[in-house]
């Protein structure tokens, strides 16, 4: 089993290196390609020198676009994502990988243990797991987990991913909608954690505003209540 992971990035300079040294120790981890979503620091930089292939885009995009930029350079038959901030934990990836190698799912998702900062009042959460169980009839522990492996046809499969922070929801919806099996997996990673701060905040209301939009957009008529 040979994996490309997919990291994309923005302004991740700090713990990149630690990521991406941490995934390197899989041993079925043979491809990193860095998408710099428009960083205006070091990232593309440190994230050459620790041996991933860095793909620089000029302007932020949002974690969507990049997925969608990174796509085209995937070269092995299994395809990761991860967040660029998972730093050591990024190595709990191994954990995804036996549901999927073995066939019994054909996507792993990864759950993390409950948040020790106190972030926001749940909005977010909340939306994304009413909107999926709407959607899919499912219910789902992390609906916004970033960290996924699933096959390279089963990815290509579910392209163009959503843009901004619906790419998770979205990409859940159609695996579901496509007949794809989808198993959730409890893992130790961990990544930094918004507080309640002014930019904690904001960062939720983008994700609930990107959230609600491809909600809405993969099923409109279900949602026309809003």
């Amino acid at each position: 089993m040979e994996i490309s992971v997919l990291i994309p990035a923005y302004n991740e300079e700090n713990k990149i290196t630690r990521t991406i040294e941490s995934l390197y120790k899989l041993k079925e981890v043979k491809q990193i390609i860095v998408i710099d979503d428009g960083s205006w620091d070091n990232t593309a930089l440190v994230a050459s020198k620790a041996g991933a292939q860095v793909i620089k885009l000029s302007a932020n995009r949002g974690k969507g676009a990049a997925l969608n930029e990174g796509a085209k350079y995937i070269s092995k038959d299994w395809v990761a994502l991860i967040d660029a901030d998972l730093e050591e934990t990024a190595s709990e990836l191994k954990k995804l990988i036996p549901p999927v190698f073995e066939g019994n799912y054909d996507m792993a998702i990864a759950v993390f243990p409950p948040a020790v900062k106190k972030g926001g009042v749940g909005l977010v959460k909340n939306l994304a797991s009413l909107g999926l169980k709407i959607m899919t009839k499912n219910v789902f522990l992390a609906p916004l987990s970033g960290q996924r492996l699933m096959s390279k046809q089963v990815f290509l499969d579910l392209l163009p991913l959503a843009g901004g922070f619906g790419v998770e929801v979205g990409m859940t919806i159609d695996a579901c909608l496509k007949g794809y099996r989808i198993v959730e997996v409890f893992t130790n990673m961990g990544h930094a954690e918004t507080g309640r701060n002014w930019e904690g905040f904001l960062h939720r209301g983008k994700q609930f505003k990107d959230v609600f939009y491809t909600l809405t957009k993969k099923g409109w008529r279900k949602w026309s209540f809003f």
